[in-house]
């Protein structure tokens, strides 16, 4: 219970106030005729003192009953605050054990997956290990198995080849006739065309830088002539070359062709092959030119026939008039074949072989020229009788077909 300020003071210090006060009211009461009213002054000042004294005893004894409460409250306060830090003391005890069988429990369970981990991964180091044996076994043996298809397929290759050098001889033209060729060969078959005039006039100028003095050649097997530009260009680049061209036809050179071979320096034929000469020709249509343009294009041809055949009559030692009149003695088409021994004769060709050796062939045939043997093999079919037949190529013009075909099985397009 808290106490009025004022009734504290009064309850401890009421005595001496009253004799302060009684000391001041005998000092100043002079007159007589104040003196009753002075002891009733001071009777009710003591009878208030009385009062303020009885008050403060009883506020007093309030306070010390209300004090002594307090302290029992304090004193069960701290009971009660010594019962809850007992019992908090109790509970932290509890979960520190239960936090330390916790740990332990997490910590042999963390033991335990530690072991299972590192056992799963010794386990899957082994496996792997084992893995990697498997695939290094495994891998080994594919090597070796490559290794053996690779070495018998190397072997088959190696078997394919040859292990020569080409010949070479600057007069390869040998005593018993054989003509000896190197790997400075051009072959010129089919149609002349600017392509083949690019292709034959690079290799010229190949091979003469890589040598100037061994022959070059250029092998005709088939060649029914082209392009008399393009065939000027061969015999051009054939003429600048310091390196000599020799011109070898094992086969049939007609038109440019034999041109380009009775032209040559150098030039070789087996005594059955054909070279044919004739006037220049061309598939224009005269029926689609005027007359002025019939002419101006005769005149045309007539300036090339000029610049080829003049050179060949000339070699042949006749005039270009003469050579028309052989001509079209031999033939009403004005076409004049000779084989290989009668060309020599008429300075055609140079030398007739007997035989002729490709040095520088070190590959077998089989597989070099197997696209060639697809594309010339022979296709079977049915004609609409029901009968099977197969076309058979087409042949170069002076060749012919020599062959038992009872049933006409072989067919000619």
């Amino acid at each position: 219970m808290k106490l009025h300020p004022l009734l504290f003071l009064v309850g401890f210090s009421a005595t001496p106030l009253v004799a302060k006060e009684v000391q001041i009211s005998a000092v100043d009461s002079p007159k007589a005729e104040a003196g009753e009213d002075k002891a009733k002054s001071d009777k009710s000042v003591n009878d208030d003192l009385a009062r303020l004294e009885s008050l403060n005893k009883l506020d007093a004894e309030k306070l010390t009953r209300e004090t002594t409460e307090l302290r029992e409250e304090i004193a069960r306060l701290k009971l009660d605050r010594d019962l809850i830090t007992a019992r908090l003391a109790l509970e932290s005890a509890k979960r520190d054990e239960a936090v330390k069988d916790a740990v332990a429990e997490a910590k042999t369970k963390i033991a335990e997956l530690s072991r299972e981990s590192e056992f799963a991964r010794i386990k899957s180091e082994k496996l792997s290990f084992e893995l990697k044996s498997v695939q290094s076994e495994t891998a080994m043996e594919l090597v070796r198995l490559q290794s053996e298809i690779e070495t018998i397929q190397v072997g088959a290759k190696r078997e394919s080849f040859v292990d020569i050098d080409p010949v070479y001889l600057e007069q390869p033209l040998r005593d018993d006739g054989v003509l000896v060729i190197s790997d400075r060969r051009i072959p010129l078959n089919g149609l002349i065309s600017s392509t083949t005039a690019d292709y034959i006039t690079d290799r010229i100028d190949f091979w003469n830088n890589h040598d100037k003095k061994l022959p070059i050649f250029i092998v005709i097997d088939e060649c029914p002539g082209g392009s008399v530009m393009a065939g000027y260009r061969i015999l051009k680049a054939m003429e600048t070359s310091e390196a000599p061209v020799h011109v070898v036809v094992k086969s049939f050179a007609a038109s440019m062709a034999a041109c380009i071979t009775t032209l040559a320096e150098e030039s070789y034929a087996y005594p059955n092959a054909i070279i044919l000469h004739h006037q220049i020709s061309s598939q224009i249509a005269f029926a689609r030119l005027n007359l002025t343009q019939q002419k101006e294009f005769y005149q045309e041809s007539q300036r090339w026939w000029e610049r080829l055949a003049e050179p060949v009559a000339k070699k042949m030692g006749i005039t270009t008039e003469d050579f028309i009149e052989q001509m079209y003695s031999k033939s009403t088409s004005g076409d004049w074949s000779e084989f290989g021994d009668g060309a020599k004769e008429l300075k055609w060709v140079k030398h007739i072989v007997e035989g002729i050796v490709e040095s520088a062939i070190n590959v077998n045939p089989d597989v070099s020229d197997k696209s060639k043997k697809e594309k010339d093999a022979l296709v079977e079919q049915t004609d609409p009788e029901g009968k099977a037949f197969a076309y058979l190529p087409r042949l170069s013009p002076k060749d012919v077909y020599f062959l038992y075909n009872p049933d006409s099985y072989y067919r000619l397009r």
